[in-house]
């Protein structure tokens, strides 16, 4: 990998080996991590120099970035080639890749059982591999609604909620005695 420091060559490499379990390729990976840790946006060709693949498997590559909102497209004046950045912002970067995993994963998984749920089981079998598709729907649109609440949160709230841990179950555990305590007051009151 030309010109990089030691340490950004160790980035990309990484990257690159996760890419493959994170289900995309290695070179996306690395095109993706070259470009996250640039201090400036890249064009295809710096990207293609840098890590020594070819110009159309950087344009591939940036392509799908681009579906992912992994990377934004820049201009620069006087400049006819396109340049590539990441967001800035981290969690924008851990948004747009949930959303988009989202959709592409678990959005066609939840039709699938919905249509599934439709279905009038013919025997027993089906009526079991039934119930238990419900439950699956079930905890995938209880944790998309979630995830929907989660993708409202601002950065700072977000990083607060993440940082609670375990001790969100303190938290709902004193909200579980309070709402105990007042239905006790509203029962004494009547």
């Amino acid at each position: 990998m030309q010109n990089l420091t030691p340490l950004s060559a160790q980035f990309v490499a990484h990257f690159g080996e996760m890419g493959s379990r994170w289900g995309i390729n290695r070179t996306v990976g690395q095109i993706y991590a070259l470009i996250f840790v640039s201090e400036k946006p890249l064009n295809a060709d710096e990207i293609a120099d840098a890590l020594e693949f070819s110009r159309s498997n950087v344009s591939i590559g940036l392509k799908e970035l681009q579906s992912w909102r992994l990377v934004k497209l820049r201009h620069i004046a006087g400049d006819r080639r396109e340049y590539f950045e990441a967001p800035q912002d981290v969690w924008e970067i851990f948004k747009n890749l949930a959303e988009e995993r989202r959709r592409r994963e678990i959005d066609p998984t939840l039709s699938m059982l919905r249509a599934a749920m439709l279905e009038t089981p013919g025997n027993e079998a089906d009526q079991y591999a039934q119930s238990r598709m419900k439950q699956m729907h079930e905890l995938i649109e209880l944790s998309s609604t979630w995830f929907d609440d989660v993708q409202r949160l601002s950065p700072e709230t977000l990083a607060r909620l993440m940082r609670m841990g375990s001790s969100v179950k303190t938290v709902l555990d004193m909200t579980d005695k309070l709402k105990s305590v007042g239905r006790r007051k509203a029962a004494g009151d009547e």
